[in-house]
């Protein structure tokens, strides 16, 4: 009697041994076991949070500064959450009381305005250079050009003397993510004649707001491909130093 119960707790230990490392297998193994059926593991996937958005981040701005394709050119989508909100391209009651149609440089404020009919403008950020600051007044926007050559002028050249390679004489430098002068260019005219001021996108969206080293008055890329379309053909220019 005592051997059959004896028996009995030895088969009962041994089903339940058999269980428990049928168990264990199964939380430390993934896959299929020989038997073809799938073994479930219990080791947790590691787990990776969703980027979280720079604040400030929104639809909107996406898309007025994501990556563009233009006249065969990849530009790169502006971190616009690291440019202070107030350079963005947005439409304003019109400050200035000129006529619609004209665009208007605010260089302290390094604001540029393009009046609109209904007493707004459409007001975008600039970076003002030192050649920015070297002109006041009126003129026209005589020329404008897509993905412009940059011929440095012979006074940039003679601070910069690395710039010579890209002078009149050597053609410019070509079109292109680096050139200085961007997607877009506009050239101003006063009394028929070139004032070498420009309007024109830069790479450099960091430069937005600010006084830099060089250059005339420049505007984010997504910001001038912009303002090229709304401008009217010989439309008015003034600048405010």
């Amino acid at each position: 009697m005592s051997m059959n119960i004896s028996y009995s707790r030895r088969g009962v230990l041994s089903l339940l041994a058999a269980g428990a490392a049928s168990t264990l297998a199964g939380c430390a193994s993934s896959g299929s076991g020989s038997s073809g059926a799938r073994i479930i593991s219990a080791t947790p996937a590691a787990f990776s949070p969703p980027p979280v958005s720079p604040a400030g981040r929104s639809p909107e701005l996406d898309a007025m500064y994501g990556t563009v394709v233009d006249g065969g050119y990849v530009i790169p989508a502006v971190p616009y959450w690291n440019i202070n909100p107030r350079y963005y391209r947005q439409r304003v009651l019109d400050p200035t009381g000129e006529r619609p149609g004209t665009v208007v440089v605010d260089t302290a404020s390094r604001f540029l305005y393009l009046v609109e009919r209904d007493g707004s403008a459409m007001r975008y950020g600039v970076g003002i250079g030192r050649e920015g600051f070297a002109w006041e007044g009126e003129g026209v926007i005589q020329w404008r050009q897509k993905w412009p050559k940059w011929t440095p002028p012979a006074e940039m050249i003679a601070r910069q003397p690395q710039l010579a390679k890209y002078s009149a004489e050597n053609g410019g430098q070509p079109p292109g993510l680096d050139n200085p002068l961007g997607a877009r260019a506009l050239y101003i005219f006063k009394n028929g004649q070139d004032t070498l001021y420009r309007l024109h996108g830069s790479p450099e969206w960091n430069s937005i707001g600010r006084a830099v080293s060089s250059g005339c008055v420049r505007l984010i890329n997504q910001d001038v491909i912009d303002l090229y379309e709304r401008v009217p053909q010989k439309a008015r220019i003034v600048v405010w130093q």
